[in-house]
């Protein structure tokens, strides 16, 4: 499996508090941008694999609203994270 759960720490040590800490916006954006990322390489090679497809839109979304949530909150730590992660926008 692509994400086990040695990845998932390192995932959540580099961008929240500890490798425990899973909740933070900044864990779950990374998190969902990774697997983005995973997906997005799978449909490259599988472009009618519709079901992918969707999925990714739906992570997207998901990772929209934690955004949008965090630069309510917090600007600087959206700032953060938009550049760690180096997403648009």
């Amino acid at each position: 499996m692509y994400l086990n759960k040695e990845k998932k720490a390192e995932i959540f040590e580099k961008n929240g508090k500890n490798a425990q800490d899973t909740g933070s916006a900044e864990s779950q954006i990374a998190l969902f941008s990774y697997r983005i990322a995973h997906l997005t390489e799978h449909v490259k090679k599988n472009h009618k694999d519709y079901v992918t497809t969707r999925a990714i839109t739906k992570l997207v979304g998901k990772r929209r609203a934690l955004l949008n949530y965090l630069y309510d909150r917090d600007v600087n730590r959206y700032r953060a994270i938009v550049k760690a992660l180096g997403l648009r926008k």
